[in-house]
């Protein structure tokens, strides 16, 4: 008679046999190689910080030849890579529906460094939360933390659900004392762009900024009592922010009509859509509101 563990069990090693057809073994750095997911057809994901040369990559998924790669589009600050292969090799992934990963699921991640076959670890979502903010600067649409053992080589490889389905892109260059997940949403999202540009535009001001709690009679003249806002302690040389007129000093409560409490609402706000548009902007120059047109830059 089965027992549940071991249903169970073949339950996990059914899922990484779905998924290992979708699975690539991408080489495209000196040391060992890495892993990538074929998002669609003749479209490989990985993580940017595996892929360390422009030219002479390929890719392979088990059994196969290797594949011919080139670089579609790369984005440092969210660590993903886009690479173009042959249409019609590779299995794209089946990806798992947006938002159905949760805490406390059990997850598996997958890798194929090598020639060797996939590997594979399990674990379970510690925590999956919404925009954030990457050490690059970079806004990123979500996040999964999983405590899966990411082994060498298993960055730009997936996680998936215990139906083998791909929940996301896994990054050992993301986030604090582990690996991170980038969800299938945001994942896609990035990767759109990319295709399309060959990299993610976004905004750009030309500030450094730190945030303060602002003073009760400053919050009263506020919109919604706003206790927070981002005090300007740079200003670089030639930016949209000196054309504008800003300094240091200058505390930034409002850009293009929205609340500025934190460095977050502000990178939020400097989608790529936003490039060349003139916007409104209120700081506080020695206590008194002053408003200011600022044609946001994009940056490289």
């Amino acid at each position: 008679m089965t027992t549940q563990v071991e249903q169970l069990s073949e339950g996990l090693a059914a899922a990484v046999a779905k998924a290992a057809g979708s699975v690539a073994m991408v080489d495209a750095r000196r040391r060992i190689p890495a892993s990538g997911i074929a998002w669609s057809d003749g479209v490989v994901v990985t993580a940017n910080h595996v892929v360390e040369r422009d030219e002479d990559i390929t890719v392979s998924f088990g059994g196969e030849a290797a594949i011919a790669a080139t670089v579609a589009g790369r984005d440092r600050g969210s660590d993903i890579a886009v690479l173009r292969i042959a249409v019609g090799t590779g299995q794209p992934a089946e990806r798992a529906p947006e938002n159905s990963t949760r805490v406390g699921h059990l997850v598996l991640a997958v890798g194929r460094p090598g020639e060797g076959g996939v590997m594979a670890s399990m674990g379970v979502v510690g925590a999956a939360g919404g925009a954030w903010r990457t050490g690059r600067g970079t806004t990123v649409g979500g996040y999964l933390q999983a405590d899966v053992t990411m082994y060498p080589g298993f960055s730009g490889g997936p996680l998936i659900d215990v139906t083998g389905r791909v929940a996301g892109m896994n990054s050992s260059h993301l986030g604090r004392g582990g690996g991170l997940t980038i969800p299938v949403g945001a994942l896609d999202t990035i990767v759109h762009d990319l295709l399309a540009k060959g990299r993610v535009r976004r905004g750009y001001l030309g500030i450094g900024t730190q945030t303060v709690v602002l003073p009760a009679a400053q919050q009263a003249g506020l919109a919604d009592g706003q206790e927070s806002a981002l005090l300007i302690t740079g200003v670089e040389t030639g930016s949209p922010a000196e054309r504008a007129g800003m300094l240091i000093g200058d505390v930034l409560v409002s850009l293009a009509g929205a609340v500025i409490a934190s460095t977050e609402s502000l990178f939020e706000l400097l989608g790529g859509e936003r490039i060349g548009q003139t916007v409104p902007a209120v700081v506080l120059r020695g206590g008194a509101r002053t408003e200011l047109a600022i044609t946001l830059g994009e940056r490289e």
